[in-house]
């Protein structure tokens, strides 16, 4: 088994991704797609917390992510990351797409106790507490899709778009080096701003891991257009978000 690498004494970016993945009921994931973007079958939600350099600094981070294909290739569609980073939010958004929002994470781990927490306005929508129970299997290396949208609807109101919307393409491909599995609980709290409790419950299969990788390339093209007829739901979003808005705001229930 490959050696993990290790962090200069005192150095934190770069710590190995908490990767937790659910099973959420059928029929979950398909209205948070917008057309175009379909479903693959598997219900199964992907939550990341993570500390990687960004710009020089490092940056804590939470990304939500489901499976979805684009034009026949499957990869994963992005609802929203959650980091600490200011700079990194606005030109994410405006350059590539990229769902960033502002977010307060605790990541910590003591010994083989691990902790995790993302809270956003207030409220605290994931926590994680968990054991490390052992070392995986890292793995191939592989090539992940990771489905982003990018738009910007017209000047002054009105249905049309300055910019109409695209999908964007992340072609990561990785090669994971070292895997340490979890046993712990996860909870999903009720949050208006990050409704992942309300549109993804968990319905089984909670498994968790500390996953470190080396990426040896990543690509971000535009993928093609999506129908803007039907992209006004999709749009209207709860700040840099992905989840379902109104004016940037939570819609009420």
């Amino acid at each position: 088994m490959a050696e993990a690498p290790h962090a200069r004494r005192g150095e934190i970016a770069g710590w190995p991704k908490l990767v937790i993945t659910y099973q959420t009921s059928e029929g979950n994931i398909a209205p948070l797609l917008p057309d175009g973007i379909e479903p693959t079958g598997d219900n199964t939600v992907q939550i990341g917390i993570y500390c990687v350099p960004i710009q020089g600094e490092p940056e804590y981070g939470v990304s939500i992510k489901v499976p979805a294909s684009w034009q026949g290739v499957e990869g994963q569609y992005n609802l929203g990351m959650g980091i600490d980073q200011e700079a990194a939010v606005f030109i994410s958004g405006e350059r590539n797409g990229q769902p960033k929002f502002l977010c307060e994470i605790d990541y910590y781990r003591l010994g083989d106790t691990v902790g995790a927490r993302a809270t956003h306005q207030g409220y605290t929508f994931v926590e994680y507490h968990g054991t490390v129970i052992g070392e995986g299997t890292p793995g191939t290396e592989y090539t992940e899709h990771e489905w982003w949208t990018k738009y910007s609807r017209q000047i002054g109101g009105g249905d049309g778009y300055d910019f109409a919307p695209v999908v964007v393409d992340v072609a990561t491909t990785m090669q994971p080096v070292h895997v340490e599995n979890l046993e712990g609980e996860l909870k999903l709290l009720d949050s208006p701003w990050d409704p992942v409790a309300r549109y993804l419950p968990v319905d089984g299969g909670v498994e968790a891991t500390l996953v470190t990788h080396q990426m040896k390339a990543r690509d971000i093209s535009n993928a093609g257009p999506l129908n803007p007829d039907t992209f006004g739901m999709h749009a209207d979003v709860i700040g840099g978000s992905r989840w379902p808005g109104t004016n940037g705001g939570p819609r009420r229930r």
